[in-house]
């Protein structure tokens, strides 16, 4: 019997063994066969995530950022223990103790399943595990997965220390609401580093990993029954006290998103079109994931208050001409009448309505009710007081008529009703009085249908301080200085005159401005000078002063086309233009960022000058990838410099014209300030500049600058029309410029242009005035007209002749004495026609 049970036993236990060695064979052999091709685990040694790329001006301050996730990386070190221990306690409390696998967990989640029939299947993943599926692993829920995983997660135990491992999980882990990590979880939630989280935070932060897609407004409750579970498991864990985990579990459930907190985006200011256009250059350079993901810090040469100013200015001029049209249109958007039942549906509907708030002083705002003339509305944001009722009165809707189906126009409005309808979305703005700023009324305000760009830069550096692309980002992201393709028109003249002063030509050569007939594939084509008229023979300066298209195109085709082509080419205006004749008049388009760029050299005397919008990028390391001013300052590594010495700045730029040529154009374009067709320019310091109309008024221009600052504007409908008769560069652009410059001028001043060796000056009389023209050395004003090869008109025969057009002219006869010490005179009176009328100088 005795023999019997020991057998009977000793099978059993033979049984036993010989199924534990076939198991062991067996799962041993699934092991061997799911480890080999897995992903390498060492990889994670050199993590580098997906970080925000965050842009800063010039004094440091955050501007805007951009990220496909929205991840900052924290070092382990710098993760606070709290946070640390509220992850640990609710997704794998043993994780200090295990080897990367947690048997009881694993244990206890089959018994569940078994229990449940599989109706309930709760994970067992460490955060080691849960680290290796994020990042080597997929998400599936497969027995491969899972056993890949657990062969993974022991290799990274023996690999990464616990702190390495948790800082991998911390940084990784998707959290909700676009944010990755628990540093960027906490801005976004609770607008707070990860060092200012209280507990009942923490616990809220780890909480979201088990459902990352609830929302802190609709499922309140439930992720307060988490949160309330993470903190009982800190309190267990030895984390906190019973006194602590009760009075945190007694907190309600703040965050961003309930309102209870203001968001980290509000301490931004809106994106605008100068970030955006840093996003759209980068990303072409280093590429869009290392834009979005390259943790990029990016030192802006953005100016915040002039960019405030450019805004002002442009959106200024453009409102002004397109009120001045009494064209109403509104902003498309309504609210449905159901929705106006209750103060709390109208605010929450004008919340979702599509209109742009980055327009300083303006609100979107709903109609309310319509009375016999007035309008009552409700604003965002703001709640009515009897100081400022919200009332749209008749007389504020008398400027316009509302714009129909088609191009129909309804008559004059009179009353609010004429113009709006119960429901309708607006913008309004408050009314004040100029001196003491009290308020009037709120009146009608409307996104303008003409648009328009601006620019400003440095004419050293290239560093742009401010850009506008538009009335209002939100309105349109496209960016009009850099990515409008626009005809130039006259803004382009100085780059002939320019061409022509490096091939022969003085200030004082003398060009015949007539009329001119080309024979063309199309035809025969007759230009006109702006306003008609002909000045007949004239020298270069009243030519470029006066804009005169006539005289443009003799010269274009006296020093050749194919020469202005490569001037234009070298200054960076076009990458290849036509060497057709309307070409030098500004017909082949280019772009607002490009022309400010080229006339900065005018202003530098004549070096190239690269335009950018950034001056040092950085990568998440801190080191610099990009810097823009490669100059070397050979006297900078000092510690002091004697009284009244600058720093030595050695500068290696290419020369793309004479430094001559560049001042005598500079100092042509001061005429065009002072006495032609820029003359609404007033400044305190010396200025230059040109302006441009194209055909039928389709875009109007005006570029100009200081000594040290060079700035420019377009305005145009971007689908190009007719601005109207009275529509000039100098009318509508030049008071953009004088707004910006006015207030860039007290920060940055300016003098007079600096004067190159090589010349002498000269006094030449110019019909009234006298002029002191730069000559260079051995050059004497041409003895002949310039006439470009084609036919002369007898100045008797020229309709619309000037006769008091500004020629150069003595009154009386005048001995100077030339640059060889030879002593000429310039004869009294010289008329039109004669050879001497250019004078000697």
């Amino acid at each position: 019997m005795i023999r019997f049970v020991l057998n009977f036993f000793g099978a059993v236990f033979s049984w036993f063994v010989t199924a534990a060695v076939f198991l062991a064979l067996i799962v041993g052999g699934v092991f061997w066969i799911y480890s080999r091709d897995l992903p390498s685990h060492e990889v994670l040694a050199s993590y580098t995530p997906k970080t925000i790329s965050r842009i800063y001006s010039g004094e440091g301050r955050l501007i805007d950022e951009f990220a496909e996730e929205r991840r900052i990386f924290v070092p382990s070190e710098e993760i606070p223990d709290l946070v640390k221990h509220a992850f640990v306690s609710a997704e794998d409390k043993f994780f200090y103790t295990h080897h990367g696998y947690d048997p009881r967990g694993m244990a206890a989640a089959a018994v569940e399943a078994v229990r449940t029939r599989g109706e309930s299947v709760r994970g067992a993943s460490t955060i080691t595990q849960q680290v290796m599926k994020n990042f080597l692993l997929d998400s599936s829920r497969s027995v491969e997965r899972k056993v890949k995983e657990l062969i993974l997660a022991t290799r990274l135990e023996r690999t990464l220390s616990k702190d390495k491992i948790l800082e991998l999980y911390l940084n990784e882990i998707f959290l909700g609401q676009n944010s990755a990590g628990v540093a960027a979880a906490a801005q976004t939630y609770f607008n707070k580093p990860l060092g200012d989280l209280a507990p009942h935070e923490a616990a809220l932060l780890a909480a979201m990993p088990q459902a990352p897609s609830r929302s802190v407004v609709r499922d309140k409750d439930r992720i307060t029954e988490r949160r309330n579970y993470v903190l009982r498991e800190m309190w267990q864990n030895g984390y906190l006290t019973e006194a602590e985990y009760k009075s945190e579990a007694a907190q309600p459930l703040r965050s961003v998103q309930n309102g209870d907190y203001p968001a980290f985006r509000q301490s931004l200011p809106p994106r605008d079109y100068f970030t955006d256009e840093i996003r759209r250059q980068l990303s072409a350079q280093f590429g869009e994931d290392e834009f979005f993901g390259g943790g990029l810090s990016i030192r802006a040469t953005v100016e915040p208050q002039l960019q405030q100013i450019a805004a002002k200015a442009l959106q200024d001029a453009l409102e002004r001409y397109d009120r001045g049209l009494g064209l109403w249109r509104g902003t498309g958007e309504t609210i449905p009448a159901e929705e106006l039942a209750s103060e709390d549906r109208w605010r929450a509907a004008l919340a979702k309505a599509k209109v742009p708030r980055d327009i300083e002083g303006w609100y979107p705002a709903v109609v309310l009710s319509l009375g016999k003339t007035d309008a009552e509305i409700g604003i965002e944001g703001i709640a009515p007081t009897e100081a400022e009722p919200q009332v749209i009165p008749a007389k504020d809707v008398q400027w316009a008529r509302k714009m129909m189906p088609g191009r129909e126009r309804a008559r004059q409005a009179r009353v609010a009703a004429d113009l709006l309808a119960v429901g309708d979305v607006v913008l309004v703005r408050r009314m004040t009085e100029d001196g003491s700023g009290k308020f009037i009324r709120w009146t009608l305000r409307q996104v303008p249908a003409i648009q328009g760009g601006f620019m400003a830069m440095d004419v050293t550096t290239g560093r742009v301080y401010a850009m506008q692309g538009g009335f209002s980002y939100q309105a349109s992201v496209f960016n009009r200085a850099t990515q409008a393709q626009r005809q130039p028109g006259s803004a382009f003249k100085p780059f002939v005159y320019a061409a022509a002063l490096d091939n022969g030509y003085t200030p004082a050569t003398i060009v015949a401005d007539e009329p001119i007939t080309v024979n063309t594939p199309q035809g025969l084509w007759t230009p006109k000078n702006s306003g008609g008229g002909f000045y007949g023979p004239t020298p270069l300066r009243t030519g470029i002063e006066q804009s005169r298209n006539l005289m443009t195109i003799r010269i274009a085709q006296d020093i050749g086309m194919q020469t202005v082509a490569k001037y234009a080419e070298r200054f960076g205006v076009y990458e290849h233009l036509s060497p057709f004749l309307a070409n030098s008049l500004g017909a082949q388009e280019t772009t607002l960022f490009k022309m400010v760029a080229a006339y900065a050299m005018f202003a530098n005397g004549g070096e190239r000058v690269e335009p950018t919008l950034v001056d040092r990028v950085q990568d998440r390391w801190g080191k610099t990838v990009y810097r823009h001013d490669k100059r070397v300052c050979t006297t900078c590594q000092k510690g002091a410099l004697p009284a009244g010495q600058a720093p030595i700045i050695v500068s290696d730029r290419e020369r793309v014209m004479d430094a001559i040529t560049a001042y005598q154009t500079t100092s042509m374009m001061e005429g065009v300030v002072k006495r032609g067709s820029g003359k609404g320019v007033k400044l305190p310091v010396p200025v230059a500049g040109k302006t441009g109309t194209t055909n039928d008024a389709k875009d109007v221009w005006f570029i100009g600058f200081t000594s040290n600052m060079v700035a420019g504007c377009y305005l145009g409908y971007d689908e190009p029309r007719s601005l109207g008769s009275n529509a000039f560069g100098g009318t509508l652009c030049v008071p953009v410029f004088n707004a910006f410059m006015r207030q860039a001028v007290k920060q940055y001043g300016g003098t007079s242009f600096k004067v190159p060796p090589g010349g002498y000056f000269a006094d030449v009389s110019y019909g009234s005035g006298v002029i002191s023209e730069y000559f260079r050395n051995g050059t004497v004003a041409a003895s002949r007209v310039v006439d470009g090869g084609f036919q002369r008109v007898p100045k008797e025969q020229l309709p619309g002749f000037n006769k008091k057009s500004s020629d150069v002219t003595e009154k009386a006869a005048k001995s100077v004495t030339t640059s060889t010490g030879k002593k000429k005179v310039i004869p009294k009176k010289a008329d039109y026609g004669s050879m001497s009328s250019g004078g000697l100088y």
